[in-house]
């Protein structure tokens, strides 16, 4: 089970270069006054797409470290505030029929809240310095 340990670790540096190019590119679009197109659908989907590969592999390294080791609470912790996050990610389907600048801004400050979740629930860890 190792090798879903070293995919869960570094399936979050894909998630992190998602959405910054997400911010960007949202930010970018809110501020120019652009339209939501193709592309940007892509970019949110991937990101809320990352998002729930990186909860289904967190919570099969839980229950399979759990049979094996138990659950001690920072885990549990750390499994809920990221499935807070994984929901979170999924927040921009509420403005689908938004106007575009409504849909850019709401979904960047998404990525940016799901960000700031994600950093807590790793926070939760023990022994993590951040990134």
């Amino acid at each position: 089970m190792s090798f879903l340990l070293v995919a869960h670790s570094h399936l979050r540096w894909l998630i992190l270069i998602a959405a910054l190019v997400a911010i960007l590119k949202f930010g970018w679009s809110w501020l120019r006054g652009g339209t939501f197109q193709r592309l940007d659908r892509i970019l949110a989907s991937s990101f809320s797409g990352l998002m729930d590969l990186q909860a289904l592999l967190g919570l099969i390294l839980l229950i399979w470290n759990g049979a094996l080791g138990g659950f001690p609470m920072f885990r549990i912790e750390h499994v809920v505030t990221m499935i807070v996050a994984a929901v979170t990610a999924h927040l921009g389907v509420l403005w689908k029929n938004a106007d575009d600048k409504k849909r850019f801004r709401n979904s960047m400050f998404i990525i940016i809240d799901t960000l700031i979740i994600v950093y807590i629930g790793v926070a939760r860890l023990p022994g993590i310095r951040g990134w």
